[in-house]
C-alpha cells in the first residue's frame, strides 16, 4: 500500500535489489520472491498494470523492506509485506440460515460496494471489516452496507454476531465471503520443468538453513518450530485447496526434513556422515566410548526439540 500498489492490480514483473527483471509467472512465485526479498531486507522493484490485461500498461512501485519490523517467516511477516493472498471479488456465496447475514437480507451472488460508505476493493479487505466490527467492549456493532443485486444498488444493516473469547474474538456474518479467485494453468516441457524443480528445491534447501541459523543465533523465534499437530492441520487446508497445492505441501515438508536429517547432529543420517568424515581425516574410526556420548546427546537434543515443537503447536490450538 505505501508503494502505491492495490487490490485487483496485475503484477507482471520483478527486479530484486537491482538484478535481472523476470517475469512473474503465478501468485506463488510472487509472494515466494517478496518473502526472501523481506527477510533479507532487499529493495523490490514490481511493474503492475491497473487492469487484468496481460497488454495493458504497466508502471513500476518501489517496495522498501529494509525498515520491517521483524524478518521471521511466519504470518507476520506477510501481513507486512501486504501481499498475502490472490485478488477475489467481495461477493457472497452460500448464506448460513439464522446467520446475520442471512437477518440482514442478504443473498448469495451479492457484490459488496462498500460498509459504512468505504468503498470494499476485495474479499480479503471485506472479511477483514467483519471480523474487526466489534466495539471494545465486544458487543457487535450494525454496518451499514451497499450491495449489488441483479444489477441494482440496495442498502442493508448488517449486525455480525461476536463469536469466539479473548483475543480470538471476531465478528462473523454466517456466509461464505469471497468468489474463487481467478487461475491459469502454468505448464512447462521437460527439461525447463526438471530445472525449475531443481532450483526450487535449493531454495527451499537455503531457507530452511537460513531459519535453523537464526533460531540458533536469536534472530528467529523458537515459536516457528512445527510438530505433526500443526503439519496435519496444514496439510488438510492445503488439501482443501486441491490436489496441487495438497501435493506442493508434501514437497515441503519432504524438503526441510530432508535437510533436517543432513544436520551434522548425531543419530541423524548428517552425524553418520561426520563420522566417516572424521575417519577420513584421521584415519581411524570414532570411538566406541565418544559415539556412545554423542548418541546420548544427539537424542537428547532430539527429544527437546521434539517436546519445543508440540508446545508450539498445543500453544497455537489455544490462541
Amino acid at each position: 500500500e505505501q508503494a502505491g500498489l492495490r487490490s485487483g492490480m496485475l503484477v507482471q514483473r520483478m527486479a530484486i535489489a537491482g538484478e535481472e527483471t523476470v517475469e512473474v509467472e503465478s501468485f506463488e512465485q510472487l509472494r515466494w520472491e517478496l518473502t526472501q526479498a523481506a527477510m533479507s531486507g532487499a529493495e523490490v522493484t514490481l511493474w503492475a498494470s491497473r487492469s487484468a490485461g496481460q497488454d495493458s500498461e504497466s508502471e513500476p512501485y518501489r517496495l522498501l523492506f529494509s525498515g520491517l519490523v521483524g524478518r521471521e517467516l511466519n504470518a507476520e511477516l506477510q501481513a507486512q509485506i501486504g501481499i498475502t493472498a490472490p485478488w477475489s471479488a467481495p461477493v457472497l456465496g452460500e448464506i448460513v440460515e439464522q446467520g446475520a447475514a442471512a437477518r440482514a437480507g442478504l443473498r448469495p451472488a451479492d457484490r459488496v460496494l462498500s460498509v459504512d460508505q468505504v468503498a470494499v476493493d476485495d474479499a480479503q479487505q471485506l472479511r477483514a471489516i467483519i471480523r474487526n466490527s466489534l466495539a471494545p467492549s465486544g458487543e457487535a456493532r450494525t454496518q451499514r452496507w451497499t450491495v449489488e443485486r441483479d444489477g441494482r444498488l440496495i442498502e442493508l444493516e448488517v449486525r455480525p454476531d461476536p463469536q469466539g473469547e479473548g483475543e480470538q474474538r471476531a465478528g462473523r456474518i454466517g456466509a461464505y465471503v469471497g468468489a474463487a479467485p481467478a487461475s491459469v494453468t502454468l505448464s512447462r516441457e521437460l527439461l525447463p520443468a526438471l530445472r525449475h524443480g531443481f532450483e526450487r528445491t535449493a531454495a527451499v534447501s537455503s531457507l530452511t538453513l537460513e531459519m535453523i541459523g537464526r533460531m540458533l543465533v536469536g534472530l528467529a523465534s523458537l515459536e516457528n518450530l512445527s510438530g505433526p499437530i500443526a503439519i496435519a492441520d496444514q496439510a488438510g487446508k492445503s488439501a482443501e485447496q486441491g490436489g496441487v497445492a495438497y501435493l506442493s505441501f508434501l514437497a515441503l515438508i519432504s524438503v526441510s526434513l530432508g535437510v533436517l536429517n543432513l544436520l551434522p547432529l548425531p543419530v541423524l543420517d548428517g552425524g553418520h556422515l561426520l563420522y566417516y568424515l572424521v575417519e577420513a581425516f584421521t584415519g581411524r574410526p570414532v570411538s566406541g566410548v565418544w559415539l556412545e556420548r554423542l548418541q546420548r546427546a544427539g537424542m537428547a537434543i532430539l527429544l527437546a526439540l521434539m517436546c519445543l515443537a508440540f508446545l508450539n503447536d498445543i500453544a497455537r490450538l489455544l490462541g
